[in-house]
Formats: structure tokens, sequence, C-alpha cells
């Protein structure tokens, strides 16, 4: 683990912190927590919950007095920008681990196999929009030990990433690097990955869930990010856009919880990154259409996107790819977990 700061000790061994990290959204999620007080099914003129079915207020033309806010009006895209001319569709983990997502749940060579079909589906269904894969390598990953840096979070090594940086340039795909800080912050870890954020075909992901910014274990409590936060991290990469020439890069923040992202309102818009807040819920589909109307549709940022499960634990049944092309705004960024 040489990317370690010095002079502490080398961290626990990758495979160790991997598995140390907390079960993706342990049954406590998403939108089955409303606000206390909010009616069921019908908030105003927006239809939500179980009984909603197509007339549901996260889908187009549902009714919803939301529907208006979207497509956001924000800075026109940059030449060389995928957003919103491509739907990105990415494969989520960390190969050290096969609980953490389908990334690293499969060898390498079935895995990417598995990425082709899903690119293939998702282009023939919406052959409009045609798809970019990716793979989203969680390259901090939280842990609920302390370890020898003291904040719950453990870097893993250039080496790992460089392989999977090899895996996605075998099918032309797009690396994100994504961080859980843990009690670290966005300030002290930026820094670290900026050796691989100033390559083209690499982007950053960053996830509220494990940002302990008001203490607390990973996996214990759900963190959170602020305005402030997502504006430092969209300001980092514009800066390495200027310095390095960079085509626009694309921030994604996940976000499962109302309070996992505060002051959205207060998020600046910037041409050279491009942000999309992803719908990181679980559950049948009613369950995280609901949590999208509440945490995606209601707080406009820019680009959407929208978690899928493979694990029928986590998403039973699964939400069709047809469902998810009606929802409004439609999600051009896909991950599967």
């Amino acid at each position: 683990m040489a990317d370690t700061l010095p002079p502490r000790p080398a961290p626990e061994p990758a495979r160790a912190a991997a598995r140390a990290a907390p079960e993706p959204r342990a049954p406590r999620d998403t939108a089955r927590r409303q606000v206390r007080g909010t009616p069921r099914p019908r908030l105003g003129r927006e239809l939500i919950g179980s009984t909603a079915g197509a007339r549901h207020a996260a889908f187009r033309d549902a009714g919803s007095d939301l529907d208006s806010l979207w497509p956001v009006k924000g800075p026109a895209p940059l030449p060389g920008s995928i957003l919103p001319g491509k739907r990105i569709v990415a494969f989520y983990g960390n190969p050290l681990s096969r609980r953490m997502g389908i990334l690293g749940e499969f060898e390498p060579d079935v895995m990417l196999r598995k990425l082709d079909e899903e690119v293939a589906a998702w282009n023939r269904l919406d052959p409009s929009t045609p798809v970019q894969p990716a793979l989203h390598l969680i390259v901090l990953v939280a842990n609920a030990s302390p370890g020898p840096s003291g904040k719950y979070r453990t870097r893993h090594d250039s080496a790992m990433i460089e392989k999977v940086y090899g895996w996605a340039r075998r099918k032309n795909a797009l690396l994100f690097v994504d961080l859980q800080v843990g009690q670290s912050t966005l300030q002290q870890e930026l820094p670290w990955i900026e050796k691989f954020l100033i390559r083209p075909d690499v982007h950053l992901g960053i996830d509220p869930e494990f940002s302990m910014k008001n203490g607390g274990i990973p996996g214990q409590r759900v963190g959170t990010y602020d305005a402030a936060d997502i504006n430092y991290a969209t300001r980092f990469l514009a800066g390495l856009v200027d310095k390095y020439r960079l085509p626009p890069k694309i921030l994604v923040v996940h976000r499962y919880t109302p309070g996992g992202v505060t002051n959205t309102r207060k998020i600046t818009l910037d041409p050279r990154v491009q942000i999309v807040v992803e719908m990181d819920g679980f559950g049948a589909p009613w369950v995280k259409r609901d949590t999208f109307w509440r945490d995606i549709k209601r707080e406009p940022v820019q680009f959407v996107g929208w978690k899928q499960f493979t694990k029928l634990k986590n998403d039973r049944p699964p939400t069709s790819r047809e469902e998810i092309l009606r929802l409004w705004p439609v999600p051009l960024y896909i991950q599967y977990q």
C-alpha cells in the first residue's frame, strides 16, 4: 500500500480493508423513511408510494409539478463533454472484494463480457443515446476500524488502480475513482488521486454515506456532504481541466437519504465539470422511485443517475430498464453494483 501518507505505518492489507467495509446498503434504506407527517400515497399533487403504479410522480408526464424543473438550466456543454449526448453504464466495486459490487464479483473476463451485454441491451432499448461503458472503482474504502491512519479509511495502491484502468482500456471504457473518506476529508484525499484524474478518461465519484464529518463509524451511521464539499471537488477537478487541458470531468455524487447532501441549492455549476447526483437506494421498484422523487427530482442539480443492484436481496424485483427510461429526468448514468 505504497500510497499511504508517511510517516504513519503501512495500513492494513487491502483485502482485509475490503472485508472490513460495510455491506452494501444494509437494510436501513430508503424512501420508506418519509418525512414525518408526509401523507401516503399523495403529497399535494405528487402521487408516490406503493399504490402509485404507472402514475408515480417520478415518471415523466405523470402530473408532477416537479417536471418543469428539468432539464436544469446550466452552462452549455463544452467540446469533449460526455453528457448529455451519451448514457454512461458503469460496473461498480473493488476487485479485492466479491461483495462490494459486480466489478469484483467475477473474474475480469467474465465481468467485462457482462458489461458488454449490458451496454448492448441499453443501446438496443434507447439507440438515440449511445452508451459509454465505464468501470467505477472504489479506491478509498471506508473501514469499521480506525486503522493506522486513525481515519477509518484505507487507500488502495497504484498497482491495483492501474490494473483496473487496464481493464477499462480494453473496452474503451471510462474509469471512475471513488472515494469513501471515512473520518478524512476530500481536501486530504483528492491530492493523492490526482495522478489518475489528470488522465482524460478518468473521472471522480464521492460517497456521502461514508463521509463521517460529524463523527461516527462508517457503516454504523450515515454520513453527509454539504454543497461546500461538492463545490470543493468541482473546483479541484476544474483546476485539473485547465492545468492539463483536459476535456470536462464528470463528478458522481451518490445519494440515498435527504441528509446525504445538504444545501443543494448552493451547488455551483461549472462547464468544466459535469455533476451527476445518483439515486443510490435499494428496494422494490416503487421504493426506489420514491427515493428518486424525494432526493433527486425534488432537488435539481444538473444530471441524474440510478443505482441498480444485481442481487435480489437488495433489489427485489429489479427495476427494469424500461421503467428507468420512463423516469423524468431520465438517468444518464446507470451504475450496477
